[in-house]
């Protein structure tokens, strides 16, 4: 049976102290890593250097990369097995998206279907009241 396909959100953390362009192919790798471990990365954001809440291997600062991948949570392990042996990132966090992103769809279903019953009712309404005067 094959593995179902899911949405990942991983934040990882990377060093402040390196230079930029370490930084980018530390970005890079980990991206091509990720493809090597069987997930698919829909998007890669660069955050930029942030505080960090409390000190991270004696580091206050670091530069976050939040990357939205879709794979089987095998992959997605893999990619954390990655994350942890490379050196130049201090922090990273896993979090599943797809059941959040199917919640807020039924929610928005819901109010739009509500949005166009109420139009009609609010149309009639405003018809019906008095108007403002002009000054």
């Amino acid at each position: 049976m094959p593995q179902q396909q899911r949405t990942y959100e991983v934040m990882y953390i990377v060093r402040p102290d390196l230079a930029e362009e370490e930084t980018e192919r530390v970005i890079s790798t980990v991206e091509s890593g990720a493809t090597a471990a069987g997930v698919a990365v829909k998007n890669a954001e660069r955050m930029g250097k942030r505080r960090l809440a409390y000190k991270v291997r004696k580091f206050q600062d670091g530069v976050y990369v939040l990357l939205t991948v879709e794979g089987p949570g095998s992959a997605v392990a893999e990619l954390e097995r990655r994350l942890r042996v490379t050196e130049p990132v201090i922090k990273y966090i896993t979090v599943r998206v797809d059941e959040e992103q199917k919640r807020l769809a039924k929610i928005k279903k819901i109010r739009d279907s509500k949005v166009r019953q109420r139009p009609q009712t609010t149309e009639a309404a405003a018809g019906s009241g008095p108007t403002p005067a002009t000054a």
